[in-house]
């Protein structure tokens, strides 16, 4: 995969722009402070800065002012994963990240608004030790992406809204597969590298939505993420000669869908202090089948370098929160959600149902510039789960727990 990029400026942009795989699957939820205090519901419906232009395009045609917004993540996940075939425990194995993202809107006149965006939905990061013993099917893992979204909102009449959007994806991959237990057998290093693949690529899709206001105090909001397709083609390593003919590096091919995302939403402002607001995300993951790398050198696997099915579903998130205007300056928000697991557990994914418990505020400074902070614990279930190495020719069953700390910081100005 070609590394022509990879000391361009947008490459500097999708290292920071990393991955936090504590959504479902390896999507990426993080793009406002002021959605994360508020567990990110009611995204479709919000306006109350111009990061909700990430969630619904026709959000823009309720600003008034032109205003940019900018927002940072820290992400700290805590994953273990215990081998229980061996015994061996793998400890934090997803690397805190940083997710950064910025917003401008324009309201160009009482019907059209233009805006763009600056961000990620999809990415995930796995590190294991380079001598776990399960070294084939861990390694490390990284997908990160960046995402830049010109929209355009239409008002139609004073109560329905119309938006859309272009999806230009720049997207990073690597992974590293090492020997692991069975060294022994080729006598080898465990730590030693079995194979390796990396590149970037670009993708492209669109956004659409829509927005109606009942009355002033209540409005619905519905949007829509078309699928993109990332098609990776670069370098592929085999080190053991099992793969490319005298072991070596290949051309290969790697396809890698972006699944479509659709979302509803409502915000119900309930008196002049009290607002609750709710969503429901629906995630095609069934589109995310395998990850296959392919490649006219890797003539000892048919043309085959890299194979590993993936067992995915489509998935929902649910989630429900509610905003306290304190005063004039102080915002307090909150909210809880439900994250389903999308796919069956990996040690590369490790995915699980995930409950968010979120809080955040906002800080009006002065009439143009605002603060937003949040928080979140996400909780998720332990499971367990099977993988079979064909390196080794052993039956894995792996035990995973973890948890994820995350904050985020946002400032807004308008002009």
């Amino acid at each position: 995969m070609s590394k022509k990029l990879s000391r361009s400026a947008i490459a500097i942009a999708v290292a920071l722009c990393a991955p936090s795989a504590w959504s479902a699957g390896f999507q990426v939820s993080e793009h406002s402070a002021s959605g994360l205090g508020r567990a990110y519901a009611g995204e479709a419906a919000m306006a109350d800065n111009a990061s909700v232009m990430a969630r619904n395009p026709a959000s823009m045609a309720l600003f008034t002012e032109t205003q940019m917004s900018g927002a940072l993540h820290v992400v700290n996940p805590e994953i273990d994963i215990t081998d229980k075939t061996t015994g061996q425990k793998a400890s934090d194995v997803a690397p805190m990240q940083v997710v950064p993202a910025s917003y401008y809107v324009n309201p160009y006149d009482d019907k059209w608004a233009f805006g763009v965006g600056l961000y990620t939905t999809y990415g995930v990061g796995t590190d294991y030790p380079d001598a776990f013993n399960a070294g084939d099917l861990a390694g490390d893992t990284s997908l990160l992406s960046v995402n830049l979204n010109p929209a355009a909102s239409y008002r139609v009449n004073e109560q329905f809204s119309v938006g859309a959007g272009l999806n230009i994806v720049y997207a990073m991959a690597e992974l590293n597969r090492h020997y692991g237990i069975s060294s022994v057998a080729v006598s080898n290093d465990f730590s030693d590298k079995l194979i390796s693949m990396e590149g970037d690529t670009w993708g492209f899709g669109w956004n659409v939505g829509a927005l109606y206001e009942v009355d002033d105090k209540n409005r619905f909001g519905i949007a829509y993420r078309s699928t993109v397709d990332l098609e990776f083609n670069g370098d592929f390593t085999d080190n053991s000669g099992n793969i490319i003919p005298g072991g070596g590096k290949t051309s290969g091919d790697l396809n890698v869908p972006l699944p479509a995302i659709a979302e509803f939403s409502g915000f119900h402002q309930l008196n002049q202090t009290w607002a609750v607001h709710y969503s429901v995300m629906w995630s095609q993951w069934s589109e995310f089948k395998e990850l296959k790398a392919t490649g006219s050198g890797c003539s000892l696997t048919n043309g085959i370098c890299f194979q590993k099915d993936e067992k995915y579903d489509d998935a929902f998130r649910y989630s429900v929160g509610t905003t306290y205007t304190l005063d004039e300056a102080w915002t307090l928000r909150t909210g809880f959600a439900f994250d389903e697991q999308g796919g069956k557990s990996t040690l590369s994914i490790p995915d699980t149902d995930r409950y968010w418990f979120s809080g955040g505020a906002t800080y009006q400074y002065s009439p143009e510039l605002s603060f937003d902070a949040g928080l979140t614990y996400i909780y998720s279930k332990s499971n367990s789960f099977k993988e079979s190495s064909s390196v080794s020719n052993i039956d894995f069953t792996f035990d995973g727990k973890g948890a994820a700390y995350l904050a985020a910081v946002q400032a807004n100005y308008t002009f």
